[in-house]
């Protein structure tokens, strides 16, 4: 049985016994990660909201490509500029389950090429429609696992 060329969707992340820099495995492809010298990190990659902001503007500008490519326009180049805040939604002290948090991402599209005023209406109305964005428009359910692998867990019936 061959394998697929591609593990899409399959991460692994390992860091070390000391500082913040991180080296990602995505799908076969090696990154590194790090926390900025400010927040005791060594500057070595980008931030994980970085990695969260590239993840989009790579979705986004593949997503406008296809679009185009599709449709046959002349669209020429794509740079998607993008930034991360976090504000306290007002009513944070009467939420008892969890913070009010409000994530917002302000997305900036450079559309270049001899498209009508039309088309790059449509193609900003198409970036609202890429996986990635959906994905965070959405929410995601996280399930986290505990691994025995490398650690001893010593189940409570076992020591009994």
């Amino acid at each position: 049985m061959t394998q697929p060329d591609s593990h899409e969707g399959t991460v692994s992340v390992r860091i070390g016994r000391t500082g913040y820099r991180v080296e990602i495995d995505a799908s076969g492809h090696a990154l590194v990660a790090d926390e900025p010298t400010a927040a005791g990190g060594t500057d070595a990659g980008a931030t994980p909201y970085d990695l969260v902001l590239a993840a989009l503007g790579a979705c986004t500008a593949m997503t406008l490509r296809m679009y185009a490519d599709r449709k046959q326009w002349p669209l020429e180049g794509v740079v998607v500029h993008m930034h991360h805040s976090r504000s306290h939604a007002a009513d944070e002290q009467h939420c008892e389950d969890r913070p009010a948090r409000l994530d917002h991402i302000d997305r900036t599209l450079e559309i270049t090429g001899p498209l009508t005023h039309d088309q790059r209406v449509k193609l900003a109305e198409i970036a609202e429609r890429c996986p990635v964005h959906r994905t965070l428009d959405a929410g995601v359910r996280i399930t986290t696992r505990l691994s025995a692998t490398g650690a001893i867990v010593d189940s409570p019936s076992a020591t009994g």
